[in-house]
């Protein structure tokens, strides 16, 4: 994403609308640090808030470590990972994070394309 200035709460509600699958959206950054977003209301959380730290930070990690190769292969659009218990997806917005958790069932062809929809939008 270029260095256009997002409305990162606003994404963030509108992420957790766009589909009830949808468990969390929040916009990390590059020091794994939640800026915005966060659970959405009525869903009980997966883990504990330290085990949510470690993900934060792990997650800042992982997309520097994917930069390495955007000049090889380009910018990485979006990144998933479809465990036994949730759907996750990160999309890098400038130098930040936006971390999507959705159920396992949610459909991972469409919902990626709903999320860079609403942030292109």
């Amino acid at each position: 994403m270029s260095d256009k200035i997002f409305d990162y709460g606003k994404i963030c509600s509108s992420i957790l609308s766009v589909d009830p699958k949808i468990r969390f959206a929040g916009v990390i950054n590059e020091r794994g640090r939640l800026v915005a977003g966060g659970m959405k209301e009525s869903v009980e959380p997966l883990e504990n808030e330290k085990d949510d730290e470690m993900i934060f930070m792990e997650l800042a990690l992982r997309v520097k470590m994917r930069k390495e190769f955007d000049r090889q292969f380009g910018p990485v659009n979006f990144a998933m990972a479809s465990r036994e218990r949730a759907l996750a997806i990160s999309v890098v917005i400038n130098e930040d994070i936006l971390y999507v958790v959705a159920e396992p069932d949610a459909d991972y062809g469409l919902l990626p394309k709903k999320i860079l929809k609403i942030i292109q939008s």
